[in-house]
């Protein structure tokens, strides 16, 4: 089942003796750890019990599911990375009798829920035992959402915190926050508040209170060059310095969104579609979206001469010939007057 499916049930107290959260997306993972938390034990946590299974071996867990609780009605234990699910299981000096839990799993007990957290992307799915955890066990599928999902999961969490979002300021949180949902949620919850219930976030609500990360920041600075706005890409490169960025780590990220931009742009002389693109470079796909926005403002030429720039600056940076501060500066006032 889905992320919401799970979610949904568990929220209507609709509890599974045994559930399986498995994929790389933990921030959904977390939700349901913290609701099903809520909903078994409430405020009390003394009948709550966490393993790591590179430490534990499942058969001691199983123990534990089947001990009666000392105190309240029902237990709740929680073990982390079960990498026996897995095609090829990581290596460990543990000892898994995962017979145990096939045995356990068509015969649960009634006073306590078994919570199997595997933080991995996919697990084996012609294993016996992921056979029977999809029998007898509630699954749900924790996966990053799709860059078309985003303002599906913005217009659910602001449903969430009873706040309405102008139409364009979407593309702030879009751009800053691609689909870091933690962020997401984060930030949101911060407009809320400055907006009160049943207020708008407006694009200038978004751009004075959003938190602006670093790889973001790069974005921006590009803009600026697209832009010829030397001032504010000066006002960016202290932003990021409060935040403790490194300028050689910004040149990096800088190098980045222009060989992205690059290799975008030769794709689409290739005739590419973006979805190929996606697949031939590997990276997010709201990567190259941006990268399809901004490719149209540059030749190859400037592009290939802004890596060069970036790539001198590296060189002079590392071999201390000047100030980091001021090379960086330096760069910046090349790029824009290219």
């Amino acid at each position: 089942m889905s992320y919401m499916e799970i979610m949904k049930k568990v929220k209507n107290k609709q509890i599974a003796p045994v559930y399986l959260l498995y994929g790389s997306e933990n921030y959904f993972i977390q939700k349901l750890q913290k609701e099903i938390k809520k909903q078994v034990l409430g405020k009390e946590m003394d009948n709550l019990s966490f393993y790591d299974l590179d430490e534990t071996p499942v058969q001691e867990v199983i123990s534990d599911v089947e001990t009666y609780p000392f105190f309240g009605e029902r237990k709740l234990i929680i073990a982390t990375k079960p990498s026996f699910l897995k095609a090829k299981p990581d290596r460990t000096a543990v000892e898994h009798n995962v017979e145990i839990l096939e045995n356990y799993l068509s015969m649960p007990v009634d006073y306590s829920v078994l919570v199997l957290i595997a933080p991995y992307e996919k697990i084996d799915e012609r294993k016996k035992l992921t056979k029977v955890l999809k029998k007898n066990a509630d699954i749900a599928v924790c996966n990053p959402i799709k860059d078309y999902d985003v303002r599906k999961w913005i217009d659910n969490l602001a449903g969430q915190l009873r706040v309405f979002i102008d139409q364009d300021a979407y593309d702030i949180f879009e751009a800053e926050l691609s689909t870091n949902l933690n962020l997401m949620e984060n930030e949101l919850k911060k407009m809320a508040l400055f907006v009160g219930e049943k207020g708008t976030i407006t694009r200038a609500v978004a751009e004075k209170l959003i938190s602006h990360t670093a790889s973001s920041s790069s974005l921006r600075l590009v803009d600026t060059v697209i832009d010829r706005d030397l001032a504010q890409a000066i006002a960016i490169y202290k932003d990021l310095e409060k935040m403790k960025e490194e300028p050689i780590a910004l040149i990096g990220l800088l190098a980045f969104q222009f060989r992205t931009i690059l290799r975008v742009k030769l794709l689409k002389l290739k005739g590419y579609s973006q979805s190929q693109m996606q697949k031939q470079l590997g990276v997010h796909p709201y990567v190259i979206k941006i990268a399809l926005a901004r490719e149209k403002k540059f030749t190859v030429e400037k592009l290939e001469a802004a890596m060069d720039k970036l790539a001198q600056a590296d060189a002079s940076m590392k071999q201390g010939t000047m100030e980091k501060d001021l090379v960086f500066q330096l760069l910046l006032y090349d790029l824009i007057n290219e």
